[in-house]
């Protein structure tokens, strides 16, 4: 069987940067990446995402994120052509279609199994395979008994396949308010909500707001230990989404009550006919590969860590979870700080064994 030093399971931004911090410790990682490149959910997302952080405030460690324009937002292509290169730059032990099956305790560090029967050995393991892969769907009333089409988020690409059709969108986060707002220039949409759409201002007194939350220490000081669970974020508005909203393009209300084929009931007591509902509700983290590693995830599938160290599986590790350790541990501008402090964590604990 192969040994290396440390497994780093995702090959995305969070994977990318715990490599850079690894490589610069000497240890030896090597990637396991179940898609064929090195970009992580960014080619999956829909086609007109952009980032909600400027160039400037968007990249790894040790390569600046590209461009004339710093303040620009990148495009969701900027960002893969950005990791794949970054990739390519680390010369790292980087290799694409290695699915991991599950993973378990060998003596004093892990058997990594992977889909097709291919195993290692590592002395460490890092979980930085995001949560794209395990797309949150709510409990929502009458939702199984929807008779119309039902997508996530995570399956939605453009406006087109939705045309002239009465649409659905639940949640109210970035992702679901611009999704919403797209959707509402070809077709006729509800944002339906728990309650009220919060903004945040992208612009203060004419600099980002990722200016203020770094210059101020807020993108950093590390509040994670001190959540019980992610809080709601606010969604970023330049002012046109508050705009649309007001204009009823999409129109808001609150969440449907039932469903009857492809009739939803509102809370009024008005039943609608509707051809879809797109659930912009979020991602958990994607981790069924420690499904069978004692102590390494809750009950609910989530991880049991502090700041990113796993509590009770000496050797194990995360990056990239949302407030892993502060508000930009799961952004490519914060992710590099986590994985250095886990990379240092983990280069002392295989430097006494």
């Amino acid at each position: 069987m192969e040994r290396i030093d440390v497994a780093v399971i995702g090959g995305g931004q969070s994977g990318l940067a715990t490599v850079h911090a690894l490589l610069r410790r000497g240890l030896r990682p090597v990637v396991l990446e179940a898609s064929d490149r090195a970009a992580g959910s960014w080619p999956h997302y829909y086609d007109s995402l952009t980032l909600f952080s400027p160039a400037r405030y968007s990249s790894l460690p040790g390569m600046p994120f590209p461009g004339s324009d710093p303040d620009r937002y990148p495009h969701r292509d900027e960002v893969v052509a950005y990791l794949t290169a970054y990739a390519d730059r680390l010369d790292a032990d980087i290799r694409t279609g290695c699915r991991v099956s599950a993973i378990r305790r060998a003596g004093g560090g892990f058997e990594v199994e992977l889909e097709g029967g291919g195993r290692l050995s590592a002395r460490a393991v890092v979980a930085a395979s995001g949560t794209f892969g395990r797309p949150h769907r709510p409990a929502l009333p009458g939702l199984e008994e929807f008779a119309g089409q039902v997508l996530h988020a995570a399956d939605y690409r453009s406006p087109a396949p939705f045309s002239g059709r009465r649409v659905v969108v639940v949640g109210a986060g970035n992702s679901a308010v611009q999704i919403a707002a797209e959707l509402a220039e070809t077709a006729r949409v509800t944002l339906a909500t728990r309650a009220p759409v919060k903004f945040a201002a992208q612009r203060i007194l004419g600099r980002d707001l990722h200016f203020w939350t770094t210059r101020t220490g807020l993108d950093t000081t590390p509040l994670g230990r001190l959540l019980g669970r992610p809080p709601a974020q606010p969604t970023l508005d330049d002012g046109r989404y508050r705009a649309a909203l007001a204009a009823g393009r999409p129109e808001r209300r609150p969440l449907f009550v039932g469903a009857d084929g492809t009739e939803l009931t509102w809370q009024d007591g008005k039943r609608e006919d509707i051809d879809a509902i797109v659930l912009a509700t979020g991602y958990r983290p994607d981790l069924p590969y420690l499904a069978g590693l004692d102590g390494a995830l809750d009950a609910a599938g989530n991880p049991r860590h502090r700041e990113g160290v796993a509590t009770d599986v000496p050797g194990l590790a995360f990056v990239g979870l949302e407030w892993q350790r502060s508000l930009s541990s799961n952004s490519l501008r914060g992710v590099g700080r986590d994985a250095d402090r886990i990379a240092r964590r983990l280069a002392a604990r295989l430097a006494c064994r």
